[in-house]
């Protein structure tokens, strides 16, 4: 009885790592306006997928320990629709300190992230890489 309840326990363990979504990992940023990026790393926060920051650099590459948005969430609620296509969301950019409900598009190990506004008719993005 032990190793039947064992290896249900095992069973649905490794089912649930097998259920990772695509877009989960660490994720670098485009460069910004003073040539500084981010890594932020994307898994679930409750049924939805959220993004964290989780390193900043400079435009040197160099890590900025003292990034004051490190650990904040970047990316909230938002959820896969197939095919690669995530909505539903919203994204904070730290440049502006706005939020934008958001999409992302994901392709290989390219991640196309967007923030938009007017009903999504108009939006900014940048296209992430998957470091890991």
């Amino acid at each position: 009885m032990k190793s039947a309840f064992f290896g249900l326990t095992l069973a649905v363990a490794l089912g649930g790592a097998a259920l990772a979504d695509p877009v989960d990992g660490t994720w670098k940023t485009a460069e910004g306006e003073t040539g500084g990026y981010l890594h932020v790393t994307i898994g679930p926060c409750g049924a939805a997928i959220c993004g964290t920051i989780a390193q900043a650099f400079d435009a040197s590459g160099a890590a900025s320990a003292d990034y004051a948005h490190l650990g904040k969430k970047l990316i909230w609620d938002m959820t896969a629709e197939g095919g690669g296509a995530y909505s539903g969301g919203t994204i904070w950019a730290p440049d502006t300190d706005k939020t934008y409900r958001s999409k992302m598009a994901l392709s290989g190990d390219a991640l196309e992230v967007k923030g938009c506004v007017a009903g999504g008719l108009i939006c900014r993005g940048q296209t992430w890489t998957r470091i890991k």
